[in-house]
Parts: structure tokens; C-alpha cells; sequence
């Protein structure tokens, strides 16, 4: 299944792009999102997630599979498991950074998403639905932060 979101954040394009690609400033703005360990682009981590009448909570690992610095497009693969049931969650991200006016950078993402287990049974209607809800409230925590000067880009 792919979804498709696009948002902006109140940072140039140069500081969105380091804060984006690093994991343990962005893993927080990901609602149910935990980081449990990373090193270099790999990284483990849980996901928790309610989808209709049902939590579910991931287990996995990924890895930023791509950085192209002159395309400022990155792209993330990532799979788990569930930690109660069969269901397994496999996803490739992929964000396109472009400025957006003076201090303003759009962010354009494609997510192709394969799901296994009890999720699968709710249907591309209500897994965009929440995706579409996931993202924003990521979309909000980062531009809040970076609205802030609560993030500045690693140095």
C-alpha cells in the first residue's frame, strides 16, 4: 500500500535536512515511536499504534538506506513484528526535502507499506486514516520544536 504525505516546517531547508536524519532528535515526534538503540543509520526500535479497536505494538529494526544530499531525499526501511501475534509491518519512507519560501522547508513523503496479521483485515481506508493522523502530529511536534529553537541541527 503506499501513502503520501507532505508537510512544512518552520526551518531552512539545511537545518530540516541534519534534524530529519537524525534518529534520536526525530524518534520523540513519532507518536507511539521509541528508539531503543542506534548506531550510525541502523537502528532497533518499538512502535505503538491503535488502529480501530485494537493496540498493537512492533518490534524491529531499520535503516536509512539513503542519503542524497544534493536531492535532499532520504529514504528509510524498516520492518517488525508484532510483539503479541503474527502480524509483521514492512516499510520503505521516503522524504524529498525542498526550501519553501524564506526560512520554510516542504517535506513530501511516500510510505509503501506492507502488513500482515490483524491489521491487515482493517483495509487501506482506515491504515491511511491513521497514517494521515501519525504524520501530522509528527508534522506539529517537529515544527513546535523547531519554532522553539528547541532543535538546532547537530553539529
Amino acid at each position: 500500500m503506499r501513502l503520501e504525505h507532505g508537510f512544512t516546517v518552520p526551518a531552512p531547508v539545511e537545518q530540516a535536512w541534519e534534524v530529519l536524519l537524525d534518529l534520536p532528535t526525530v524518534a520523540p515526534c513519532m507518536p507511539g515511536a521509541s528508539l531503543t538503540s542506534y548506531e550510525g543509520d541502523d537502528f532497533t526500535g518499538t512502535v505503538k499504534v491503535k488502529l480501530g479497536p485494537i493496540n498493537l505494538t512492533y518490534q524491529g529494526r531499520g535503516r536509512i538506506a539513503e542519503k542524497n544530499e544534493a536531492d535532499r531525499r532520504a529514504v528509510i526501511e524498516a520492518s517488525g513484528k508484532e510483539s503479541r501475534g503474527a502480524g509483521t509491518a514492512k516499510a520503505t519512507v521516503a522524504a524529498t526535502l525542498r526550501a519553501e519560501g524564506e526560512g520554510f522547508t516542504r517535506v513530501d513523503v511516500t510510505t509503501e507499506l506492507n502488513i500482515t496479521g490483524r491489521p491487515a483485515q482493517f483495509g487501506r481506508g482506515m491504515i491511511a486514516e491513521v497514517g494521515n493522523k501519525l504524520i501530522g502530529q509528527f508534522a506539529d511536534c517537529l515544527s513546535r520544536k523547531l519554532a522553539a529553537g528547541a532543535i538546532s541541527a547537530p553539529t
